[in-house]
């Protein structure tokens, strides 16, 4: 069992919607924080024909069992009319629920009903470093962080049938998907844009269906918490920059199996490319499960140069390379957003084994960077 470092910040009474994509280790966290709670898991097919057939019957069974402590459902997506049901409860017997489940896409499209914000918002994400006892790099960046991915030793199987029962198959029907050959396609050529910025008609074309369809298809990735947007930062530039977003996949297996990645090796473009998306994975976790939930972008002029991760509103601007010895030019796009901004810290991670000073720039081994994140000591 990993000590996960999702704790439901400043929840207090409230109820809360708990979202994560499948496998992350939702229902394993809520039934070791919730062992005790009365538990409607809607995957278990008595549970969920019951309850879809007579919403009603949620009210009656809480009723009769007066719960002191929250009532968890589980993948309460796959019935959204339980949520009229849940308003009146939280209302009028100041119940206290944990509603989880793997895509809010279909509550958003329904028009279901969202408790009127009477329930807080959290998610859950694929492992992070922390959370793992003896932390392997390479196996991470080769396995994914979901955590059967991770611990198996051979995860490609696993993958398979994540992407084909999952990505492929569940989120199709719920998005009402008709053509699937492009839709699978379009996975693929997602994948190509992992860490990239995206361009829409080059995907479009790519797929063989129109750029809207493709807008359409990485919003759906979105909504079902399987990808998201990096989005540039602009705020007043003086140089020209560039303002379409970066995507990433929500796991790095899912990613390399998609793109046909053999081994990871360091040293290798793979290795680089894969090093930056964990690093993008920690810090989008750590906004999140710090409770700080400050906003993470990207930066590039027109003339290409770069950095990787802005964090806050200018506050740390991170370059990340997989390189083991640290050198002048890799701090080019760091020393160009610090003439255009005025930055807290400037930080270089990487594989380099020691912790340098570089005139404004701190060059970080990524393991010394992770802790200080962890410990909040990056960005405050």
């Amino acid at each position: 069992m990993y000590n996960r470092k999702q704790i439901f910040r400043d929840t207090s009474n409230e109820s809360l919607f708990f979202w994560g994509a499948r496998q992350t280790g939702k229902s394993t966290l809520l039934k070791v924080l919730f062992s005790d709670s009365l538990n409607f898991d809607l995957l278990l097919s008595d549970v969920f024909e019951r309850l879809q057939k007579n919403p009603s019957m949620l009210r009656e069974i809480i009723l009769a069992n007066t719960p002191h402590k929250p009532v968890v459902i589980d993948e309460v997506q796959r019935i959204p009319a339980l949520l009229n049901e849940v308003h009146w409860l939280i209302v009028n017997k100041n119940i206290r629920f944990i509603l989880s489940g793997s895509s809010p896409r279909k509550i958003l499209r329904s028009g279901a009903n969202l408790l009127g914000g009477r329930a807080l918002r959290y998610e859950l994400y694929p492992l992070i470093y922390q959370e793992i006892p003896d932390f392997d790099l390479l196996r991470a960046l080769n396995h994914g962080l979901l955590p059967r991915h991770y611990l198996s030793k051979k995860p490609e199987k696993l993958i398979s049938a994540y992407i084909g029962s999952y990505l492929q198959d569940e989120i199709m029907a719920e998005a009402k998907i008709r053509n699937i050959v492009s839709f699978s396609h379009f996975l693929e050529a997602a994948a190509f844009s992992n860490g990239e910025i995206i361009n829409y008609t080059n995907i479009a074309s790519e797929c063989g269906v129109s750029a809207p369809t493709v807008k359409e298809y990485f919003q759906i990735l979105v909504d079902t918490l399987t990808g998201r947007f990096l989005p540039s930062f602009q705020k007043k530039p003086k140089r020209r920059v560039i303002q379409a977003p970066k995507f990433y996949y929500f796991d790095i297996g899912i990613a390399n199996y998609l793109l046909k990645r053999k081994s990871i090796e360091q040293g290798s473009e793979t290795f680089g490319k894969a090093f930056e998306h964990f690093i993008y994975h920690e810090i989008y976790a750590h906004s999140s499960y710090s409770g700080m939930h400050y906003p993470v972008s990207y930066w590039r002029t027109t003339s290409q140069i770069e950095i990787d991760f802005v964090l806050g509103d200018h506050e740390v601007a991170i370059e990340v390379k997989a390189t083991q010895k640290v050198n002048q030019r890799h701090l080019k796009g760091l020393k160009s957003f610090a003439e255009e901004y005025k930055v807290k810290r400037l930080i270089l991670v990487s594989n380099d084994p020691f912790t340098r000073q570089i005139g404004d720039v701190m060059a970080m081994p990524w393991k010394i960077f992770l802790d200080k994140l962890w410990a909040g000591e990056i960005i405050r």
